[in-house]
């Protein structure tokens, strides 16, 4: 059986590679294509994002003057009292995200306003604002807070700053940054990649050898029919995946000039080899489960553009499952999501992009993965014992 599954996959990996035109197109073209448009579509992509309505930011603010007191009460946040022992603290909670936002206004703030001439120069008084862009409940009590302190600066004609000095206020790192435009974005590119990749061949291998009549001069061959159903998949799951990971190349490569690089904060030098050997096994077992189910439909297809058109609600549900980052939220995850086929595999890819992940996870989503594509193997081998599926016209 291991020399006819071998004999097979040399087989389909020389039809494929003999092909100048299949081999660019499917593995060159996707990557470069990406690449190129995405380096030239600019730097200004920004995203926004929505908080709950009854969230409650967890704030701290220190020095607060009393006229301050029904500003800070508008906000709905939870305002906690400081003094100046703790901001070490509470700025490594907000970079941690485990707190929203520290306000720190000087000693004797209404005093100093109140003397502060700007004609004469000097340094005004500044009220500086710690947060933390990669939170959205973060980012929001500190848009609110600029805008109202702006406000009253603008009705004292310019008595104070804020966030004036030369530290950073902005408790993001790197990591961070990276972690959430990652998280956010790849999952769904990756999902698409590789399922474009799948498309252009596996239907080619299957229904098209069933329309030029060639699956026949397979299937009167002494092989076990499990032998050439896996070789099918392996063959292909390998040039799939070559596919895939061009488009993923060309992603990584072009999202920092895409996302304004180093301005951004964006640094996919974050990731460690760990993460991206983990996001590998991920994406291979991935492409494993898509290449057999979709040879599994195209069994059933007397032709490629019938393959094509029963494939369609396949891509539909691929494309939806892997919008689900977008919408889901930062709390931990039952590890029986990750039973389920294809829908384990984009959460995984966010968690290990947001640095969020646990081994376990990781582990199921391999497991339950291969054992999906293995089920869906034996199906495949079935169907090809079946000379009604086989040679229906």
């Amino acid at each position: 059986m291991k020399k006819d599954m071998l004999t097979i996959i040399r087989k389909e990996f020389a039809r494929f590679f003999r092909d100048k035109r299949m081999v660019f197109t499917t593995v060159l073209m996707p990557g470069l294509l990406i690449y190129l448009i995405y380096s030239f579509m600019g730097q200004g992509m920004m995203q926004e994002f929505a908080t709950d309505d009854d969230y409650v930011a967890k704030a701290y603010v220190s020095n607060l003057p009393e006229e301050f007191s029904p500003m800070l009460e508008a906000l709905s946040a939870d305002w906690t009292d400081v003094d100046g022992k703790n901001l070490e603290e509470i700025k490594s909670m907000i970079r941690e995200k485990e707190a929203d936002i520290l306000i720190i206004f000087p000693e004797n703030f209404t005093a100093k306003v109140d003397a502060y001439d700007a004609a004469k120069g000097g340094e005004a008084p500044n009220v500086e604002i710690y947060y933390n862009s990669t939170e959205s409940e973060s980012s929001k009590a500190m848009n609110l807070m600029a805008g109202w302190l702006d406000a009253y600066e603008d009705s004292l004609i310019n008595k104070f700053d804020i966030n004036a000095g030369e530290e950073s206020y902005d408790m993001a790192t790197d990591k961070d940054v990276t972690g959430q435009l990652f998280a956010m974005l790849l999952p769904m590119l990756l999902m698409t990649f590789m399922y474009s990749g799948c498309v252009a061949v596996a239907p080619e291998s299957i229904a098209g050898e069933k329309e030029r009549g060639t699956i026949a001069t397979l299937l009167v061959t002494p092989m076990k029919r499990s032998a050439l159903a896996l070789g099918k998949i392996i063959s292909l799951s390998c040039i799939a995946l070559l596919s895939g990971l061009s488009s993923f190349a060309g992603t990584m490569l072009s999202l920092p000039a895409l996302m304004g690089g180093a301005e951004s904060g964006m640094n996919a030098n974050v990731y460690g080899v760990t993460d991206y050997l983990l996001l590998l096994a991920i994406i291979l077992s991935t492409v494993l489960v898509m290449v057999a189910a979709i040879a599994v439909v195209s069994a059933f297809a007397k032709s490629i553009k019938e393959a094509g058109t029963a494939i369609a609600p396949l891509m539909i549900l691929i494309m939806l499952v892997s919008l689900t980052p977008m919408f889901a939220g930062e709390g931990e995850k039952s590890l029986g999501i990750f039973l389920i086929p294809i829908y384990n595999s984009v959460q995984c890819m966010h968690g290990i992009f947001s640095f969020t992940y646990a081994p376990a996870q990781v582990v199921t989503t391999m497991f339950v993965n291969l054992v999906c594509a293995g089920l869906l193997a034996w199906v495949l081998t079935k169907l090809f014992n079946s000379e009604k599926v086989m040679f229906a016209r």
